[in-house]
């Protein structure tokens, strides 16, 4: 061993560090910004540092959030994850401090004849009462402390984790909530139109009765009827089903007073600015957990270097040995041991280096989960704000279409009714204002759904 590594062991011994790399944050392994105009959105707040309560803008919906987060199991397992990791890690951290036991010793042996000199057999007796530490290891090269970092970072982590299923479940809630509440609004506006067409079967059916009306009319009238029959039987399948998932998403059943009736009634969610990558992607909390399981990949290596070095473990005791038990506290009683040991690796089939590269493998396979995991974000937040100023546009342009199309549609039954047209006029408009009614709510629910899901990759919730 030359001079400047007799000097490094001794600086590691004296200090009592740690030989763990030192960690550097990787860089962004994406671009500076989204590359997606926002505007109107520039004074707007930064998602995480606006609550679900103050993001969600109905009342009902905020009691169905409230009651998933206290019953839904995915969230009660983060939870749970992270008071086992802080377990983990008491455990890990309290190997640092010796581990201080009392025990108690008692012994009688009987010795045969054949081995005692006066040819009968005796009895020999000791007891002892001892206050000792067991084999603590003296952390000199740091293998306990690193392992200890690694076990605090891999707490943070179940904790960042825990944070992370929060908004995952507030974005799952809201956005079955959605899907409900626009399932809802079709269905109403499928019994509208069901109603609407029996009072003109009806209405044909007189007519034809009384020679006016062609069977055709009559047979186009009702076959339309039988259609919005079937969607509405459609619509309120799709409503239930929403509801069962619902439950599912909560963990308990929702009360009926609190489900949706509509997408009218929601209200419209707060606005919220992207901000730069750099400053919102890194405080995502899965990708702070990500970076946490990083730092934790880190601190092992330290611990496989430290490996290839002495370990030193101490065990020692004070106490009292006396041959009878009412003689244990007495004067001339006391005892006590000292044994250090030093266990000095010197061959052990390139087991030592074979871990020390797997833990460095694993540091690099945490690097490239790290910035996968940005990546992704980045993805997620672009392809959101792109089609947020998207989806304003349909909607704006779906809302006119619905205008033009119920003009036309009153305008056909106007000239149906003064003898000008017949009723297959009136039976095509009215289809294709029902069907752009749909599309406008398919277009809203997208819109809003784009928010909820916005918020959600920009690390908004909790």
């Amino acid at each position: 061993m030359n001079s400047k590594a007799i000097a490094l062991l001794a600086t590691v011994v004296l200090a009592g560090c740690t030989m763990i790399p030192e960690y550097q944050r990787p860089p962004m392994p994406v671009p500076g910004s989204y590359g997606v105009e926002q505007p109107g959105v520039t004074e707007a707040p930064a998602a995480p540092e606006l609550a679900w309560q103050d993001f969600f803008p109905d009342g009902d919906l905020k009691s169905i959030i409230a009651l998933a987060l206290e019953n839904n199991r995915d969230l009660r397992v983060a939870a749970l994850n992270v008071e086992r990791a802080a377990a983990f890690y008491r455990i890990q951290r309290g190997e640092l401090l010796p581990a201080v036991g009392v025990g108690a010793f008692g012994e009688k042996v009987r010795i045969p004849e054949k081995l005692t000199e006066s040819g009968e057999a005796d009895y020999s007796e000791r007891y002892s009462v001892n206050l000792g530490i067991s084999a603590w290891e003296l952390d000199f090269f740091g293998r306990i402390r690193s392992l200890a970092a690694a076990s605090l970072a891999q707490f943070l982590a179940t904790e960042h984790a825990q944070r992370a299923a929060g908004i995952s479940i507030i974005s799952a809630v809201s956005q079955s909530y959605l899907a409900m509440a626009a399932d809802q609004e079709n269905l109403l506006i499928a019994q509208s139109t069901l109603a609407a067409l029996e009072r003109s079967s009806e209405l044909i059916r007189r007519s034809h009765d009384l020679g006016i009306a062609t069977g055709l009319e009559l047979h186009q009238v009702q076959s339309q009827v039988e259609a919005a029959r079937a969607s509405v039987a459609a619509f309120r399948g799709a409503v239930a089903v929403d509801r069962n998932f619902l439950d599912l998403v909560v963990g308990a059943r929702v009360p009926a007073e609190l489900l949706p009736e509509g997408l009218e009634a929601l209200g419209e969610m707060k606005e919220i600015s992207a901000g730069l990558p750099s400053e919102v992607l890194l405080e995502r909390p899965d990708i702070l957990a990500t970076e946490q399981q990083l730092i934790a990949a880190n601190a092992n290596i330290g611990a496989a270097r430290a490996a290839f070095f002495p370990r030193v473990t101490l065990t020692s005791s004070l106490g009292t040995l006396d041959t009878s038990v009412s003689g244990l506290f007495e004067s001339g009683t006391r005892t006590w041991n000292f044994v250090p040991q030093i266990l000095a690796p010197i061959f052990a089939g390139g087991s030592l280096r074979a871990n020390l590269r797997a833990t460095e493998a694993s540091r690099d396979i945490a690097v490239a989960e790290y910035e996968q995991a940005i990546q992704t974000a980045f993805a997620e937040v672009s392809n959101a704000l792109t089609l947020r100023a998207t989806l304003l546009e349909q909607e704006a342009a779906q809302r006119a279409l619905v205008e033009e199309l119920e003009m036309t549609y009153r305008l056909s039954e106007a000239r149906y009714k003064a003898g000008i047209d017949g009723y297959l006029g009136v039976l095509v408009a009215e289809r294709a204002v029902n069907e752009a009614r749909r599309a406008y709510v398919a277009v809203r629910l997208a819109r809003q759904s784009n928010l909820v899901e916005l918020y959600s990759v920009l690390g908004g919730g909790l």
